[in-house]
């Protein structure tokens, strides 16, 4: 008898495009305010409703699309609904303290193992779950459920899925991890630094000013307010990756064997003695 390999959930043509057109609506709401003029009245506090009422349908969308391509079951949706509770569970241990928040960790392995949509409608929904579980619902959630998504989906991106193993994996998953959570921390200062108030002009937003001129004072602003508090999110994510990551590597891996999410099903007929 042969043991499955674990495999993540592939990506079909329903999924991409499912995943390219949310974070087409991503990019577009965050980065609408750096090229609208001073009398636009921004406030991403507005916008944040219509995103997140944008943003369910479009989740459930990539989650049916991942259904459609690959037959994903509710061994599949079941173990979304674990790792994201778990993932939720994980974020009040240090938020709110250095950047501190191993929920990212968590995110990392798991679009690894399980795949960029699979990871994608995780890193959201665990978000979600969060947010409703520390109490920090308001304009950024819809912002941070798709910054979230992105970051577990670039995990399953990453190269060598059936092959790269050990050391080499885990060097590559801490890499990305560091980078990413910068990038994450980037984006989400994009979220609210156009319309924060009381900011030297040295870092403020000035709406209508060219955007490269604006760029340069945001990543003056994220070099002042954030870079301390992405520095300990990245440094806890990388060193949780190399103590702790493979063990939990296996466990996934494990799990996603048994749930064999794509096996196929074959039926025989009662009574029939197969050839041989």
């Amino acid at each position: 008898m042969t043991t499955p390999q674990a495999r993540a959930v592939r990506l079909g043509p329903r999924s991409i495009a499912a995943l390219a057109l949310v974070s087409a609506i991503g990019v577009m709401a965050f980065g609408w305010p750096l090229l609208a003029d001073s009398d636009s009245g921004l406030a991403h506090s507005a916008d944040a409703p219509w995103l997140f009422a944008a943003l369910l349908p479009l989740l459930v969308a990539v989650v049916v699309a991942t259904i459609a391509d690959t037959g994903m079951d509710a061994k599949a949706v079941a173990m979304l609904g674990v790792l994201a509770a778990v993932g939720a569970a994980l974020r009040p241990l240090g938020a709110g303290t250095a950047g501190l928040e191993p929920m990212f960790f968590l995110m990392v392995l798991s679009g690894r193992v399980l795949g960029p949509g699979f990871g994608f409608v995780l890193g959201s929904v665990t978000m979600f779950a969060s947010a409703l579980l520390t109490g920090g619902v308001g304009p950024w959630m819809p912002f941070q459920m798709l910054s979230m998504g992105w970051f577990t989906m670039g995990a399953g991106l990453l190269p060598g899925p059936d092959r790269l193993r050990g050391r080499a994996e885990l060097l590559m998953l801490g890499a990305y991890g560091a980078v990413a959570a910068f990038a994450y921390g980037t984006v989400m200062n994009l979220q609210g630094w156009t319309y924060i108030g009381g900011l030297s002009s040295g870092i403020s937003f000035h709406p209508g000013d060219p955007v490269h001129e604006n760029l340069v004072r945001f990543l003056a602003y994220c070099a002042a307010t954030s870079f301390g508090w992405d520095l300990g999110r990245a440094v806890l994510t990388v060193v949780l990756t190399f103590t702790i990551g493979s063990t939990l590597l296996k466990a996934l891996r494990r799990a996603t064997r048994r749930a064999n999410f794509e096996a196929q099903v074959t039926f025989q007929t009662p009574g029939r003695v197969p050839p041989g």
